[in-house]
């Protein structure tokens, strides 16, 4: 007896199959090769320019102006009655 092998449709499929994934993967890494880049060095420093700027409204940093505003508060306790 000889070992089972696929038959020829099944094998065809699975070749269409992983063709069409690999047309697949060719598109998104032509996608992804043509997105514009920045160097890291501006990247940082557009970074930097907008902490700087924003800072003053940034509750970690500055704190909050009431317990009021701040969401991290402690709620008040229940109280049954």
């Amino acid at each position: 007896m000889c070992p089972r092998s696929l038959s020829d449709t099944a094998l065809m499929d699975m070749v269409v199959s992983n063709l069409q994934q690999q047309r697949l993967v060719t598109e998104q890494l032509r996608r992804e090769a043509a997105i514009k880049r920045m160097p890291v060095s501006l990247a940082v420093k557009d970074i930097i320019k907008y902490i700087t700027e924003h800072e003053q409204d940034d509750c970690l940093l500055v704190g909050f102006s009431s317990q009021r505003v701040n969401p991290f508060r402690e709620k008040t306790p229940c109280a049954v009655l």
